[in-house]
């Protein structure tokens, strides 16, 4: 009886779709996988005013940033762009934390952020013009920490409850 568009970053098609256009866009990060003789016991998760960011993951790192040059939706995750790590990341992590001159590139991939174009917040709650149709997408990157709160206040939207605002 109803219906939540939460598609990550192919929503805005099934939107389209419905009479419904969401400002979401597939946006390619890479992520590089990073060995590192440092030991960052503790590290939080770390963003750079530039974009860049790294966290720890078990004993290596993962690190990424916005892509340079075209910013285009729906570009190829087949490219990883090395160049992005070799000339831009690794000078930018060495210069925040000096004990990371001495990384490794071990391995990288890329993936695609749900980018709500408008405000790069999420989207969750009854679509337009329709009484059983919900969204829960565009939350460029933001997802799994918002996740718990969306899903609770989806669900009671669905059964037809308040949701709390969120």
């Amino acid at each position: 009886d109803a219906f939540v568009l939460a598609a990550g970053a192919w929503s805005a098609p099934l939107g389209e779709a419905l009479g419904c256009p969401l400002p979401v866009r597939a946006k390619k990060r890479d992520v590089f996988v990073l060995e590192t003789p440092a030991a960052l016991p503790g590290c939080p998760l770390v963003i750079d005013p530039s974009g860049f960011w790294f966290r720890t993951e078990g004993a290596l790192l993962l690190a990424g940033g916005p892509p340079r040059g075209d910013d285009a939706d729906d570009l190829p995750l087949d490219a990883i762009d090395h160049g992005l790590f070799e000339d831009l990341l690794w000078p930018t992590l060495a210069a925040r934390v000096p004990a990371l001159e001495a990384l490794r590139l071990r391995s990288a991939w890329a993936g695609y952020y749900e980018m709500n174009s408008f405000d790069h917040n999420g989207l969750a709650g009854r679509l337009p013009g329709w009484a059983n149709a919900f969204t829960a997408c565009g939350f460029s990157g933001h997802g799994m920490q918002q996740a718990p709160a969306v899903g609770h206040s989806m669900a009671r939207l669905v059964a037809g409850l308040d949701a709390p605002l969120i």
